[in-house]
């Protein structure tokens, strides 16, 4: 399988309403994907990056919330389950396939985390704060939810022109070829890792 340079994708990208699929192996491939991913990541500034945000259909995503590669823990989430929520909080989020977008969204302060990492050893973990907050957000977008679908009626009145622009950006740049070749590395991922 050839591996394509990978690029964020923008909202409103079919890839990013997909449901990621379970990973059943983990390969040199995987981790050079890895590794893009983490410099596309710090490129952009971004705290967290979803496989599926580049046109991957794998159940993974990584994270430094440094969102620096001299700093922080760069850390990797295969097949991630989430559970046990605890207490309530509101804070504003941003993310890498809205540019420029953020909005107030609540989610759990603490969570309760399993996930394999790309050794393929599972490992376990109670977490919270910030770094909770990066991991749901991941997650959302593993299962083809976008932090817009969390943000109250006020704020996506807010950032509705940051939304068009982005939709009139993606209307006026037809990108086919480009979806083309995403949905064929797509189905080559998915036989290859799935």
């Amino acid at each position: 399988m050839e591996i394509p340079d990978l690029t964020i994708l923008h909202y409103p990208h079919s890839t990013l309403r997909y449901q990621s699929q379970p990973i059943k192996r983990v390969d040199q491939q995987l981790k050079d994907l890895v590794e893009q991913m983490f410099s596309l990541m710090y490129e952009a500034k971004g705290v967290g990056l979803a496989a599926n945000q580049v046109g991957l259909p794998l159940r993974f995503f990584i994270v430094n919330t440094e969102s620096n590669p001299n700093s922080g823990k760069e850390q990797v989430f295969i097949n991630p389950v989430v559970r046990s929520p605890k207490g309530v909080s509101l804070h504003e989020e941003g993310c890498l396939s809205f540019p420029g977008l953020y909005g107030e969204v609540e989610r759990p302060e603490g969570i309760y985390l399993q996930a394999y990492n790309l050794q393929g050893e599972i490992f376990s973990k109670s977490i919270d704060k910030f770094l909770a907050r990066v991991v749901q957000h991941e997650l959302d977008h593993l299962d083809g939810k976008l932090f817009i679908d969390h943000v109250d009626d006020e704020t996506l009145e807010k950032i509705q022109g940051g939304i068009d622009t982005l939709q009139k950006v993606a209307n006026e740049n037809p990108a086919k070829e480009r979806e083309e070749e995403i949905e064929t590395f797509r189905q080559q991922v998915i036989q290859h890792y799935c």
